[in-house]
């Protein structure tokens, strides 16, 4: 991408636009197509159309999805299944209609079987059934999956998927009835210690493991994939299994190639915060996949890896939280 390039970052307020968007402009990209959703809907295929073919994004990082921890995903499974469908399904097509030259399309880590062989590697996708508790967003990310897959060899497109391990960071979901893990302990712990409480508690047994990727790796990741020289990028775009007999969607792994149990996570959370209380760990709360670690060595092998450690990531995602502002400890 040159810094003119005309670029549309769906989604530049979430957790992970917004870094991207952090990423191009201190790279010098000043061409960025941005709109928020109460600008345009993407869920609305009219609107979507409308966009692509009045400004013609030559690039598109697709970040724009409805996400939210497992209890948000329990409670709202038919939306996030059918706002996530809508989304993916306007932008490729419209991508695709507009000429749009690479597009990254963004899942989730959760598109793996609830008990793929650890660490998850690009071609465990479909090989045995999905964790319960975030089914149907696993399925409609799956469908993304395929949909570029389906366009690059129907029509020549260059679009590639990315996904990622557990991401946090700066802009994140804080909100305890819909936030992912690490946001809501976070939370958690800081209010715990301000309002002085005896105990926090933890959803959980704390000994299924995850891995943790903030966010500005991640943009960082995107941005270097969206970067990648002419060959090196289309031999990430899959093959046609009909020709080569092969699986090889357009997939690649995003994370940082090592985990940690949420015990390890919420002591660690309880440092940065400061809190002296006791963790409660309430077993009739869903643990969620066993474990999910991503097999990084094809995006490590590109020439990309993670910097940011867990600790710094967490005083970094403390410092933003809008409750905490800078009240993080220093410890």
């Amino acid at each position: 991408m040159h810094t003119d390039t005309r670029i549309y970052v769906a989604g530049h307020r979430g957790l992970v636009g917004s870094a991207i968007v952090r990423q191009l402009r201190a790279a010098g990209h000043d061409n960025l197509l941005l709109r928020t959703h109460a600008e345009l809907d993407l869920t609305d295929g009219n609107a979507t159309r409308d966009f692509f073919a009045q400004e013609r994004p030559e690039c598109v990082f697709l970040a724009a999805a409805r996400v939210g921890g497992i209890q948000a995903n329990q409670r709202y499974p038919a939306d996030f299944v059918r706002d996530n469908l809508l989304i993916q399904t306007n932008v490729i097509h419209e991508a695709w209609r507009a000429g749009v030259q690479r597009l990254l399309f963004l899942g989730s880590s959760c598109i793996y079987p609830r008990l793929a062989p650890q660490p998850m590697q690009e071609s465990d996708l479909l090989t045995g059934p999905l964790e319960p508790t975030n089914r149907p967003y696993a399925l409609a990310k799956i469908a993304g999956i395929e949909m570029c897959w389906s366009y690059n060899r129907q029509h020549g497109t260059r679009f590639l998927a990315a996904m990622p391990t557990n991401l946090y960071g700066p802009g994140d979901n804080h909100d305890l009835d819909n936030s992912h893990v690490i946001p809501a302990l976070l939370r958690k712990f800081h209010e715990a210690r301000v309002l002085g409480r005896s105990s926090v508690t933890v959803w959980g047994s704390g000994e299924p493991r995850r891995e943790f990727m903030h966010s500005d790796d991640m943009a960082g990741a995107c941005v270097f994939l969206m970067n990648l020289p002419e060959t090196t990028f289309d031999a990430l775009l899959g093959s046609d299994e009909a020709i080569t007999g092969r699986f090889e969607p357009p997939l690649i792994n995003v994370g940082v190639g090592h985990d940690i149990s949420i015990r390890e996570l919420a002591e660690t959370v309880r440092e940065v915060t400061g809190y002296q209380g006791e963790i409660v760990y309430d077993r009739s709360k869903p643990d969620g996949t066993p474990r999910k670690l991503m097999d990084v060595s094809c995006l490590n092998a590109l020439g990309f890896q993670a910097s940011v450690s867990l600790r710094e990531g967490l005083r970094r995602t403390l410092a933003d939280a809008p409750y905490a502002c800078a009240q993080a400890s220093p410890a």
